[in-house]
């Protein structure tokens, strides 16, 4: 193998593991907003705000899904998992009022625009196309935190171990589906 083929093989490697954490991220925030929106329901404060950030996600998660299929790309095994816990944390943030379901919100996309961000400087031009779809989901993601805290996060109960604890399982749930 030449040295040439080692790093474009490494490479592939990196982007695969990015790929799988993005769409297992999108496909958390998804089941986020679903908790969310089951507890407060159409009609609660902010609702118009989250049915629109989770037709963003909806879509994000719906790229990744493509790329992960065009790219041969292993999905996380722990999509089930996700599927749980995301939908438990926002019936949970909602549950504690509006302003806990926009500190959940908050908490996530300062985390995913942290995430994003090490992505591209890690892409740099070597991916054109995954450089893009995450620099434009990147910042899908931080409008979302704006609006989160434009709508009052910080005034939820007990708000800096709620958005500590929500950002510390943020970054222990990307570690975890890069590498299952």
């Amino acid at each position: 193998m030449t040295a040439s083929s080692y790093h474009k093989r490494r490479a592939a490697q990196r982007f695969s593991r990015m790929i799988r954490v993005d769409q297992a991220g999108e496909y958390g925030a998804v089941r986020i907003y679903a908790g969310q929106l089951a507890v407060m329901g159409s009609r609660g404060p902010h609702s118009n705000e989250i049915v629109h950030m989770l037709a963003q996600e909806e879509v994000h998660k719906a790229r990744f899904d493509q790329m992960i299929a065009e790219r041969g790309v292993r999905p996380t095994l722990l999509q089930p998992f996700w599927s749980v816990a995301g939908f438990a944390l926002g019936a949970v943030t909602a549950l504690i009022g509006p302003e806990g379901a926009m500190a959940c919100t908050a908490a996530v996309e300062t985390e995913i625009d942290k995430h994003y961000t090490q992505q591209i400087e890690e892409i740099g031009k070597d991916d054109p196309e995954l450089a893009e779809v995450v620099h434009k989901f990147r910042d899908e993601e931080r409008e979302h935190r704006d609006a989160a805290l434009a709508a009052g996060a910080e005034k939820a109960p007990a708000y800096p171990l709620l958005y500590a604890a929500i950002r510390l399982g943020c970054k222990a749930a990307i570690r975890l589906s890069e590498r299952f």
